[in-house]
């Protein structure tokens, strides 16, 4: 038998509602089923399972909130046995009644053995701070910290989601505070910036598009997403994550693409291995993530597995974004608009030409400024061969 629990689905979250099984005792689930619906305050999304088994008992209730880590459902593996039914006792024989007088006294109950959290005695000393400026217990903060010490973004998290009143898309701009100041408080972030010459990707897309009905064309986006992606295969220090101190990082490329939702608040899903597939298969792809994530029906694993996030604010006229970095990521990309500037050509002509601002947040423990400028004009490289993406 093994235990699945509640993953975690970003260094934001820290607990989730169960609002829906999707499965029962008794069914067979392979690795990647999705079995559970759970809500965050980035909304709902679905429950993969990590192994092949059969559900042998669900351990969570709807509409119960729980902490990463519980326990939501016991997994029987192939060739286990289930679950044996305890024996009843042989029933002793009937004893003769005892005289009223003789029967012993009720044995004292047993006071039950208590299920909430108690009050962490670990706290921070910024956060203890911040948790009586803004008068927040912390027996009801859920700590982050190492060792279980509730943190400042921890406390600055439930003082966000404690307030009344609050629009639509409140609670996540609460929870993106929080993420950002903890990422500009905790990471030392460098910045840095270039302008590439967009021709050769814009002609090359044109060209593609002409022949194909709009809903098979592709888009410019696609061609960003994959550039990042396969420029990060020689620089792996901008792919992984920042973890218990050190950077681990990860042999597999998930690009995170930020996604604005119609009900407030921003979302950043992975697109898994992007570098791998051909740019049809990789518009399919996008066009489906981009669909769930506005409809509410993403992966848990497309919110947690990102190794790096591509941001762009083009399609709303910036021509430039300097973007903060999603913890425990350690770097992020920023496109703007596509944008009519004179450029030298390779001939020496000046010419007008479309242009793009691309921008680099990495995180000064594990890279520095000259890598970083390597990995910007890797990106804006692949930008010239779109016949190579």
């Amino acid at each position: 038998m093994s235990e699945f629990r509640m993953p975690s689905l970003g260094a934001d979250m820290d607990k989730a509602t169960l609002v829906q099984w999707l499965v029962k005792p008794g069914d067979t689930v392979a690795r990647g089923d999705l079995v559970a619906a759970v809500e965050t305050d980035k909304g709902v999304f679905d429950i993969e399972i990590f192994e092949s088994g059969t559900i042998e008992a669900l351990k969570v209730g709807l509409d119960e909130t729980v902490l990463v880590g519980t326990v939501l459902a016991i997994v029987r593996g192939a060739g286990e046995p289930a679950a044996a039914a305890v024996p009843e006792a042989p029933a002793a024989p009937a004893a003769s009644p005892l005289p009223a007088a003789t029967l012993p006294p009720p044995a004292p109950a047993i006071a039950p053995v208590p299920t909430t959290l108690q009050p962490r005695a670990k706290v921070t000393p910024a956060g203890r701070k911040r948790a009586l400026e803004l008068g927040v217990s912390l027996d009801k903060v859920s700590a982050t910290g190492a060792d279980g010490a509730v943190t400042l973004a921890d406390v600055e998290r439930a003082a966000a989601q404690a307030r009344p009143g609050r629009t639509p898309g409140a609670d996540m701009r609460s929870v993106i505070a929080a993420s950002m100041s903890r990422s500009k408080r905790e990471i030392p972030h460098y910045y840095l910036g270039t302008t590439v010459d967009m021709k050769p990707a814009i002609d090359w897309l044109a060209a593609r598009n002409r022949e194909r009905p709009i809903t098979e064309r592709l888009l410019l986006g696609v061609l960003l997403v994959k550039a990042v992606a396969l420029a990060l295969r020689d620089m792996p220090e901008f792919n992984g994550w920042w973890t218990e101190g050190a950077f681990r990082p990860s042999d597999r490329i998930h690009v995170g693409v930020a996604v604005s939702l119609r009900r407030g608040g921003l979302i950043a899903p992975a697109l898994h291995d992007p570098g791998g597939m051909d740019l049809d298969t990789l518009m399919r792809a996008f066009n489906d993530l981009m669909a769930r994530a506005r409809g509410g029906h993403l992966r848990a694993s497309e919110i947690a597995d990102a190794t790096i996030t591509v941001t762009s604010l083009g399609e709303r006229g910036v021509e430039s974004i300097y973007p903060i970095i999603h913890p425990p990521q350690v770097a992020i990309v920023g496109f703007g608009s596509t944008v009519t500037r004179p450029w030298v050509a390779p001939e020496g002509a000046i010419e007008a030409r479309p242009c793009v601002h691309a921008s680099l947040a990495a995180d000064h423990r594990v890279s520095d400024g000259h890598r970083g400028a390597l990995f910007l004009a890797a990106i804006a490289g692949l930008l010239q061969q779109p016949e190579h993406l």
